[in-house]
């Protein structure tokens, strides 16, 4: 099965003046892409070739698990924007967050710690156990919580490309304004 890079689901200077059009080009259009046609390369005649991308994260290792890890990463952070939607969690997951958290406002500090404190590049993700609880965990480059058994709920890219354009070496920025464009509708579906 060959991968296809997905579209965005808004236009690329949806995102301004958080995430400039620049940047989404350049992280889309070229880091992202270059994870989804590394992968087709790499599961060419393997075992990997007709599995969905779920399975190759699962059971796979090196460069097809880090290409396969970063599409699947990539869709999914930026599957959660929208800068003219819902600002805060809603229902079940609004609870959650409240039940482990204290509050929203607890939580995004928290989240922020994480993603400011990450050393080098990774995702800060926000998830649910299996006991359906919330946790906050850091993962190192192409590292995804599916592999612990948790369910992504929120990520946020602190590979310098998500941000270096806009942001250049000032991380916490970038994650200051990030909470500005979440879709909480979207992020909330997810719990």
């Amino acid at each position: 099965m060959a991968f296809e890079l997905p579209e965005l689901p808004y236009a690329y200077d949806a995102l301004e003046p958080i995430i400039s059009k620049r940047t989404l080009e350049f992280h889309h259009d070229k880091h992202h892409a270059a994870y989804v046609n590394n992968l087709n390369n790499l599961i060419k005649g393997t075992e990997f070739e007709q599995a969905d991308i779920i399975d190759i994260i699962m059971k796979s290792d090196g460069g097809i698990f880090n290409n396969a890890a970063q599409v699947w990463n990539h869709t999914f952070y930026f599957d959660q924007f929208g800068k003219d939607r819902a600002k805060q969690p809603k229902g079940q997951l609004a609870e959650a967050i409240n039940a482990t958290y204290g509050s929203f406002e607890e939580f995004k500090e928290k989240f922020t710690t994480a993603a400011k404190t990450l050393f080098g590049s990774g995702w800060a993700w926000l998830v649910k156990k299996t006991n359906g609880s919330l946790d906050i965990v850091q993962t190192s480059n192409a590292e995804n919580p599916l592999k612990e058994g948790l369910i992504p709920i929120l990520t946020c890219d602190v590979w310098e490309h998500a941000y270096y354009l806009d942001y250049q070496n000032k991380r916490p920025d970038y994650l200051g304004n990030f909470w500005d464009i979440l879709d909480w509708d979207i992020i909330s579906g997810r719990y």
